[in-house]
């Protein structure tokens, strides 16, 4: 069964990335490590991870004891702040076909655009110390 909500695995490793930092705000922690615990490639967590550190939300201290840590504080973080600096903007869709047919009310009503807000307001409420509390510390 296919998932209703679409995220790229870009997005989805800086989330995952940001709330480990978050639960571990005193610690510096490689790319290697952090990969390790993701389960991903530590090149592609590289890349996220230098997107994270351009907009600010993480830290990055180079060198042999280096890592990341969160650029500002988990509270005032959102989950939308991290999703839109890997995949920019979120874009909402009003229509599941690539070419809406129903000239005017759609057949789904307003299925799609009650759940895009929902998804915008779960995100920007959403700071990342909320979900930090929830996983436990590695």
């Amino acid at each position: 069964m296919g998932n209703i909500l679409k995220i790229s695995e870009a997005a989805s490793l800086a989330l995952h990335t940001a709330v480990i930092l978050a639960s571990n705000p005193k610690r510096l922690i490689s790319t290697k490590e952090l990969a390790e615990k993701l389960h991903a490639s530590e090149a592609h967590l590289s890349k996220v991870l230098q997107r994270l550190e351009k907009s600010g939300i993480v830290q990055a201290t180079r060198g042999p004891k280096g890592g990341y840590r969160l650029g500002k504080d988990s509270d005032q973080v959102t989950l939308l702040e991290v999703y839109e600096s890997i995949d920019g903007k979120l874009a909402y869709s009003d229509c599941l076909l690539s070419e809406c047919i129903c000239n005017g009310d759609c057949i789904m009503g307003k299925l799609l655009s009650d759940l895009n807000s929902q998804v915008r307001d779960y995100l920007t409420k959403t700071k990342l110390s909320q979900l930090a509390k929830n996983i436990s510390r590695f």
